[in-house]
């Protein structure tokens, strides 16, 4: 089978492209370059050529700066702007991974695009990963169903211990087993804010209300906040932990309250993106990355809005984030929260 793998110079991608030439496959590498952070590119490229030169591959880079910077760096800005809190890895993955990667793998005649994922494909939907600490089935929730077909994930049933162990094994591959972990965001060196400095003024003080609408502080500048953080905003006379509730950016101000103020038992969304036919779903949701599932049922209305009843609260639920629906291991659906 002929297979494009995306390389990024990382131990992951290193060992998919590895274990899929070994099993037989005709396999080509593709790096992206993505954004011009200075001497990013370079040192990973330089990987790259190493590893395709050792399995004796052809390699590609496709420049996809200018998407990468329309799709998601740009709306990564204004959802800041807009005092909600974006996740431009799943907008990657949905426009450029899985999107303009795909699209250039079919170009070249490959049957199928092979990621370092920890995620696992069954009839045609993603699965959580064997190793749960690593698992990435969130970040791909947010990919077109018809690109599921031609994807292969063969690191979803490895644990990444073992995937570092599996390299360091090989002679050529043992720097890869042990040099450092990319950081989540690749454009991000430090801080985001450092990212909206270049596009807005990052130190607006403004005022900190509470739920009544009364002012009861200061801030350093709304787009320092997200929902449900707690440091870095003055409240007078509070005797217990306040945090964020609600960020309002017109105004420059941020709303705070009580750990129970947080609380919300329903949200909704403005598109649901599904991956089996369903009316209504009564199944688990992940609201962030990191967060444990919650029992919901879920209304989807015939314009595909769709509107989530948890069985439980959750807290600090943030506009812009996505909401990942599971029956179990499998993702079901996925949607951006309103």
């Amino acid at each position: 089978m002929k297979i494009l793998v995306a390389m990024s110079g990382g131990v992951d991608s290193t060992v998919t492209a590895y274990k899929l030439k070994n099993a037989g496959h005709e396999v080509i590498g593709c790096y992206m370059k993505l954004h011009g952070k200075p001497g990013y590119h370079e040192a990973n490229i330089a990987k790259v050529e190493k590893v395709a030169h050792f399995l004796q591959i052809p390699y590609h880079i496709l420049d996809l700066q200018e998407e990468f910077k329309a799709r998601v760096y740009m709306p990564f800005v204004d959802t800041y702007k807009e005092g909600k809190t974006p996740n431009p890895c799943a907008l990657c993955n949905r426009f450029i991974k899985l999107g303009k990667l795909l699209e250039f793998a079919k170009s070249l005649g490959c049957e199928k695009l092979a990621t370092g994922h920890y995620a696992r494909l069954e009839d045609g939907c993603i699965k959580t990963a064997l190793d749960e600490s690593k698992d990435q089935s969130y970040f791909l929730a947010s990919a077109e169903k018809e690109a599921l077909q031609y994807l292969i994930f063969p690191l979803g049933e490895m644990k990444k211990e073992d995937v570092k162990a599996f390299a360091a094994s090989i002679e050529p591959l043992k720097s890869f087993a042990t040099q450092k972990e990319s950081s989540e965001i690749c454009f991000v060196e430090d801080t985001y804010v450092q990212v909206l400095e270049q596009f807005m003024d990052t130190k607006r003080s403004g005022e900190v209300l509470d739920s009544s609408g009364r002012v009861v502080g200061r801030h350093e500048g709304y787009m320092h906040y997200t929902i449900g953080k707690r440091r870095g905003f003055e409240v007078r006379g509070a005797h217990e932990p306040h945090f964020v509730l609600k960020i309002k950016p017109e105004q420059n101000q941020i709303v705070v309250g009580t750990k129970e103020e947080l609380k919300v038992s329903e949200f909704s969304l403005k598109n649901i993106n599904l991956f089996i036919d369903a009316s209504d779903l009564d199944c688990e949701v992940k609201i962030r990355y990191r967060s444990k599932s919650t029992p919901c049922r879920v209304q989807i209305d015939q314009n595909g809005a769709a509107k989530i009843h948890l069985g439980e609260p959750v807290y600090g639920l943030a506009s812009g984030q996505m909401a990942v629906f599971y029956d179990r291991d499998r993702v079901i659906a996925s949607g951006f929260i309103d």
